[in-house]
């Protein structure tokens, strides 16, 4: 099959993959509904600038991912299916990238078509690709940044500079600082291990992904200037400061998801489903063929270089080893070609690349599967709209509804479903008082346990593993 007949038909499949039924389900899980929230209240009052859950300031990350969850919503309407629309798309942009720069260096359609697919059913990947968040658009920025590198240290051309700089600005716009280290880090391993191989250092190869990487900042500088204009310095230091450099030290101790070192080590079974076998087989097959095959160097590394990095930080999610997927994809692709090759020499008679291409497509099939039936079965006890829903009811009967010291789920779950700011008490005094003031007023309040001092329950909204008290006065 042609390189292009494969692109047509790798485009066919992803698009299946990512999109089909993607709108079939609520906000699930803690980051889509905080993240769908503050996207919906920039498509409600069109401020770009500053990220905001229900009114407050939220300046964890920088606001790519909600500017084009913005955008799809004006576009196409509010709702799950265009909040998500982003990160699925970034996602396939990801998986068609890396089949085209296989392809440009040399690799054969048949790898190049493995390596695609592989990336877009690693669990991981396709599940992260499928939600609200920045994640995806980090992973294609990365992606978009290291292979516009590796072409251009191959042969210079401004197709491979555009492709670099325009990923430094997808990444450090979605993620801040840590769109920034995740591509150098792999740079700087590159350029260290080409000088101990040549054993000498040559500094032009150092210094024009340096300049083209200014370039790529300024869009993050546009915005940041625009920020300190909105709310000053303390807004930068927020971005810049606290939720990078302190969630990396350990500093920024509001930020949680604090782990141990070894906690990416212990996870390494199940970081890149199906294939880590095949990931962590060919690591290790091709340790020694680094100098004789330049790519395979070159991937090596992302990999390696980019899972030092995260295991040095402290905070540590599953979520953040979505930008070295690609990387994975690739040496798993090109170690099943190496067992495939062994296979057809112990039994020619056996069509084992049949057999591969059928094992693919069921793996497909089970994607699509749990996409249509399997993940819209979680809305049966985690989704937030019965309780949004009830709060909409009592705002059409007249009453005035606030959030009792809300978490940020709950905030951005109920800004995105009432489709509107609900005012936020910060301590169990101002909800008494709040609900002192006028006999139509009700406070949802979050705990395990039932409130009392003075507090009627009106009712009890369970979501998941969490319990919502409807509260009004004595």
């Amino acid at each position: 099959m042609t390189s292009k007949r494969c692109f047509v038909l790798l485009l066919l499949i992803t698009g299946l993959l990512f999109f089909v039924a993607l709108g079939n389900h609520q906000l699930q899980g803690s980051t889509e509904p905080r993240v769908g929230g503050i996207a919906m209240e920039m498509y409600l009052h069109r401020d770009w600038v500053t990220p905001r859950l229900n009114g407050e300031p939220f300046l964890e990350k920088p606001p790519l991912s909600l500017w084009l969850a913005s955008a799809a919503m004006a576009v196409f309407g509010p709702g799950t299916w265009a909040v998500r629309l982003a990160s699925a798309l970034a996602g396939l942009f990801s998986v068609l990238l890396l089949f085209a720069t296989l392809r440009r260096l040399g690799r054969p359609v048949a790898l190049a078509m493995t390596a695609a697919l592989m990336l877009a059913t690693t669990a991981s990947f396709w599940g992260n690709v499928r939600q609200v968040g920045e994640d995806s658009l980090l992973s294609l920025g990365v992606s978009l940044a290291l292979l516009g590198f590796h072409l251009a240290s191959r042969q210079r051309s401004a197709a491979s500079a555009l492709m670099f700089v325009a990923g430094i600005a997808i990444a450090t716009l979605s993620k801040g600082v840590l769109g920034l280290a995740l591509p150098g880090v792999v740079i700087f391993a590159w350029l260290l291990a080409e000088a101990v191989r040549d054993q000498r250092l040559v500094v032009g190869r150092w210094l024009w992904p340096a300049g083209l990487t200014l370039v790529g900042l300024v869009p993050l500088l546009v915005w940041l200037a625009l920020l300190y204009q909105q709310a000053g310095a303390p807004a930068l230091t927020d971005v810049l400061w606290a939720n990078s450099v302190g969630r990396f030290s350990g500093s920024f101790t509001e930020a949680g998801h604090f782990e141990p070192f070894h906690y990416y080590l212990a996870k390494l079974p199940e970081a890149f489903l199906p294939w880590n076998l095949l990931v962590y087989l060919g690591l290790w097959h091709f340790r020694t063929q680094w100098r004789a095959q330049p790519h395979v160097m070159f991937f090596s590394l992302w990999l390696l270089a980019q899972f030092a990095l995260l295991t040095v930080a402290s905070s540590k999610r599953m979520v953040y080893l979505m930008s070295l997927a690609p990387a994975a994809a690739v040496i798993g692709a090109e170690y099943a070609s190496v067992l495939l090759s062994r296979l057809q020499a112990w039994r020619a008679a056996v069509p084992w690349r049949g057999v591969a291409s059928g094992v693919m497509a069921l793996m497909v099939l089970a994607y699509l599967g749990v996409a249509v039936w399997v993940i819209p079965q979680a809305d049966r006890g985690e989704s937030f709209l019965p309780l949004t829903e009830r709060i909409r009811a009592l705002q059409a009967e007249g009453h005035t509804v606030a959030l009792a010291t809300p978490s940020e789920r709950l905030a951005g779950a109920a800004v995105f479903y009432s489709r509107s700011l609900l005012p936020a008490l910060p301590t169990e005094g101002a909800v008494v008082r709040f609900l002192a003031e006028q006999p139509g007023n009700v406070a949802v309040m979050e705990r395990q346990d039932e409130p009392a001092g003075g507090l009627v329950v009106m009712e009890k909204v369970v979501v998941g593993a969490r319990v919502y008290y409807f509260l009004r006065g004595a």
